[in-house]
């Protein structure tokens, strides 16, 4: 039997980071990771460049239940302390939009990171542990194929359902169901959307077309890059309004969010009386985009001069620029999804230490559990944080 005082299931960026905190304050703590390596889900993210986090982070971009519960976390670890360790490491970063935070080099970067802080705190890792079992007696016994490992405290880190092509399993819902724990239901998030009949034919023929949109479901818009797939359709503001949209919602695109097409249409029909409506967009959208929209919308008004076109009739295209009215079949699912949302139930847990009520010395953190961040490094800081908040307690 290994005998430690800090078992930590998960060798991503909750995990890892945990096992930091844990083994910073002299706690003996022994990182058990499913999979052959460690860390797969931070060396694809972003690119390959790690939206490690984000300079804007705060409660309001994070989803659940319960929506006060991640604040504790968010506040006593922040974007600001994990810029500190990044920087301690002289690992080199930079700002994009919206304050996202990515290494300039790789990835790797990070991973490498974590894994010196997990060296100075003598912490050990081991891989390939397939077909756990966790029981609880005295202490929490894991046996797993490299052997069986005792602790009194067990961190459950696993991870959700997203990207199973890296490992990705149910196994910390399983278990939170085994210790009496609620689990909420789940899917996937930050996700893009598929179409099927004439909407797919038209996505597979825009494919690798981008615009910067508006996407709105419900009372949520979000205004960043739309990208027609092969599929359907993805981009930042699409994965963003994914985690909001239930399956037969319609979805509303202004295709033009910092124009106004009817004042375009006006304007032109004066300077240029024989302009067409195809001309006019084709200024301000994707070409190809603007033909397909001909097609289905206004091909009767293909080929007449503005100066023969109603004020109203160009009303009524500039609507449609600002109002398409789509209903996606569903979304890709786990297969691409960067985050699962849902999980265990956050009442289940203590906001402040991440240990179950009802059950003593047993923690959660990270993507198990109800608390989804926006795209952007939200996800990452939430791992982070959550994963401090247990570090200092198990």
């Amino acid at each position: 039997m290994n005998e430690y005082d800090v078992i930590v299931l998960g060798g991503g960026a909750a995990g890892l980071m945990c096992a930091v905190a844990a083994g910073s304050r002299g706690r003996r703590v022994v990182v058990l990771e499913a999979s052959n390596k460690i860390g797969k889900k931070i060396l694809i993210s972003g690119g390959g460049r790690c939206n490690f986090t984000n300079l804007h982070c705060d409660s309001t971009r994070f989803i659940s239940a319960n929506p006060h519960f991640c604040i504790s976390a968010l506040s006593r670890y922040t974007q600001w302390d994990f810029i500190a360790l990044v920087e301690k490491h002289r690992i080199p970063y930079h700002e994009r939009s919206e304050g996202q935070l990515f290494c300039d080099r790789s990835a790797k970067d990070i991973l490498a990171m974590l894994v010196a802080e997990c060296t100075q705190a003598d912490v050990r890792i081991v891989t390939d542990c397939r077909n756990t079992s966790v029981v609880h007696q005295q202490h929490y016994v894991v046996a797993c194929d490299q052997g069986e490992f005792s602790a009194g405290s067990l961190v459950v880190a696993t991870g959700g359902l997203s990207f199973p092509k890296i490992g990705a399993s149910d196994f910390g819902f399983r278990l939170a169901r085994q210790f009496g724990l609620r689990v909420r239901d789940t899917r996937a998030g930050l996700v893009p959307f598929t179409f099927s009949g004439a909407m797919h034919e038209l996505t597979e023929r825009l494919s690798g077309t981008s615009v910067r949109a508006s996407v709105s479901v419900s009372d949520m818009t979000f205004t960043e890059n739309v990208l027609f797939t092969h599929r359907g359709l993805s981009g930042p503001s699409v994965l963003q309004l994914s985690n909001y949209w239930k399956p037969g919602d319609d979805i509303q695109i202004n295709l033009l969010p910092d124009h106004d097409a009817a004042s375009l249409f006006l304007e032109a029909k004066t300077r240029q009386p024989k302009a067409l409506v195809r001309t006019v967009l084709s200024e301000v959208l994707p070409r190809a985009l603007v033909l397909e929209l001909q097609e289905r919308y206004w091909q009767a008004l293909a080929d007449i001069p503005l100066a023969e076109l109603s004020d109203d009739r160009l009303h009524q295209v500039a609507k449609q620029i600002h109002s398409w009215v789509l209903k996606p079949a569903a979304t890709e699912g786990y297969r691409t999804a960067e985050v699962t949302l849902g999980g265990i139930d956050t009442d289940e847990l203590s906001s402040k230490t991440m240990e179950c009520k009802q059950q003593p010395g047993l923690y959660c953190i990270g993507e198990v559990v109800d608390v989804t961040g926006h795209l952007g490094g939200f996800n990452f800081q939430w791992a982070w944080a959550s994963a401090q908040a247990a570090g200092h307690i198990a």
